[in-house]
């Protein structure tokens, strides 16, 4: 194969994912040829727009799933070192667009907001006081506070502390340094700076409906103009799925082997929202809890300030509801469609296996706002009906796949790629920490299915991220070095 001619890239979807992949093969290969396919008329509609998501910049700072207790009751947060090593990377690459003038107004995007965790109850507070001193003693997560006393409590949450019983039991830890992150605001802005470049198209009202492999390895993609009914057919060297939710059923349609035994379960995401200035001025940072006993980690309730176009509003949540679409302007028949004779016995097994993460669907799809608003007052006892209405989010859609470590079935939380043998087709699935970790994930493609390239792009990578071959997590001075630089390039 010859490095030298142009390849081509097609994407498909027009979120976080697809846009902030093509922005690395803008910068790392100028030349080649980059198609964004987008069934809908703008950017970020779906679950990368602010309003389907909670806009935590993921860092680990408050997320409490991140940090599992042990069999013998410590703490592992390497996970937690992990996140927040992609966060800092994530911010390298948007510091570097923005230092390069090829996005504007980070404050637009991105904004510094305190996270916090809070807990109720001994165990939860054990576990918190844990976490904090196996946290705090590591020099990724310096500045971290903690709190068991109700006053100093009240200082940091004054709203969640109104009205609340003085003889619960409850602690608290924070972080100064957290973000709210727009990254529908962020996919628009990475948007159109690749549409402005010469060798990038980007197609709105488009839709991929089928593949063709083709006798000389290249791929023949049929796309509909939605606007015209036209079928037009595009021959790329790359197809990159970022599509969401309807990246599984894309997958299927190329009909690699990679596709088979893979499914997923669709959950929309939904939020009690607050726009009552005088409710939202007294909470001025993101909190997150501890989920229910038995739930699986996207339970996790948090209350969240979000600053969107210039409106402050409170998000709490999620609530989860289950229906068949794999897209929030999908079809009820996408979950039906994507069941096949290779994933049956997947998805079957599956189920089987999570009969409580069903029946809590089951429940929450039950619920009506008296019982939501109840969830609510274990964050804000106080909470008037009248200034919180429920508003759905975006879709989830949780990978279900068949592994030797898990056997069939398997549930996976977190990004996932999937790919063919030969790196042309590359999937990128999966949810929450992904739109936080969007340049990592990224990178890993770049480093796993672009391998014959990653010698020439090493100068570039490393211009774009410049702790690229380096470790965060073991570096603490190039870590604060990283940091203070990053957030003086995003105005943090």
């Amino acid at each position: 194969m010859s490095n030298n001619k142009p390849k081509s890239v097609l994407l498909i979807g027009a979120g976080i994912l697809s846009t902030t992949f093509a922005s690395f093969i803008k910068n790392v290969e100028p030349d080649w040829n980059i198609k964004i396919f987008e069934r809908l008329d703008q950017p970020a509609i779906e679950s990368s727009n602010e309003r389907n998501n909670a806009g935590t910049g993921h860092a680990a700072l408050c997320e409490l799933n991140y940090t599992v207790e042990q069999a013998d009751g410590s703490i592992n947060i390497d996970t937690a070192k992990v996140i927040n090593e992609q966060f800092e990377v994530s911010k390298q690459f948007w510091g570097y667009l923005v230092e390069s003038g090829q996005i504007q107004n980070p404050d637009e995007f991105i904004k510094p907001l305190p996270h916090l965790s809070f807990v109720q109850g001994e165990k939860n507070v054990n576990f918190l006081k844990k976490r904090f001193e196996a946290m705090s003693a590591f020099k990724m997560f310096e500045g971290m506070e903690y709190s068991e006393d109700p006053e100093t409590i009240k200082e940091w949450i004054p709203l969640m502390m109104e009205g609340r019983d003085a003889g619960d039991t409850i602690a608290a830890s924070k972080m100064d340094s957290g973000t709210d992150v727009s990254f529908g605001e962020l996919t628009r802005k990475l948007a159109k700076n690749i549409s402005a470049h010469k060798s990038a198209e980007i197609h709105f009202n488009h839709e991929v409906v089928s593949f063709r492999r083709l006798d000389n390895s290249k791929w023949e993609v049929e796309v509909h103009n939605l606007e015209t009914g036209a079928r037009e057919f595009h021959v790329t060297d790359y197809i990159i799925v970022g599509a969401g939710g309807n990246a599984i059923p894309m997958l299927q349609k190329t009909k690699i082997p990679e596709s088979k035994n893979l499914g997923g379960f669709p959950i929309t995401g939904a939020f009690l929202v607050c726009n009552n200035p005088e409710v939202v001025s007294r909470h001025d940072v993101k909190v997150y809890g501890k989920e229910p006993e038995g739930t699986p980690p996207m339970t996790v309730p948090h209350l969240d300030r979000r600053y969107l176009k210039g409106k402050d509003s409170l998000l709490f949540g999620p609530f989860a509801a289950i229906g068949p679409k794999f897209l929030k302007y999908g079809s009820n028949t996408d979950l039906f469609k994507s069941v096949n004779k290779d994933n049956i016995l997947t998805l079957a097994s599956a189920g089987l296996k999570n009969l409580s993460l069903i029946q809590y669907s089951i429940q929450q799809v039950m619920m009506d706002k008296s019982d939501r608003m109840e969830e609510l007052r274990k964050f804000v006892p106080d909470a008037k009906d009248e200034d919180w209405d429920l508003e759905l989010a975006g879709k989830r859609v949780q990978v279900i796949k068949d592994t030797e470590e898990h056997g069939r079935g398997f549930i996976q939380f977190g990004t996932e790629i999937v790919h063919s043998e030969d790196d042309s087709v590359i999937a990128m699935l999966g949810e929450s920490p992904g739109a936080s970790v969007s340049v990592s994930v990224a990178l890993e493609v770049l480093e796993n299915n672009f391998s014959q390239y990653i010698d020439k792009w090493d100068d570039k990578l490393k211009e774009m991220i410049p702790s690229y071959g380096q470790s965060l997590i073991h570096d603490s001075e190039l870590l604060q070095e990283i940091r203070e630089s990053s957030n003086q390039k995003l105005n943090l």
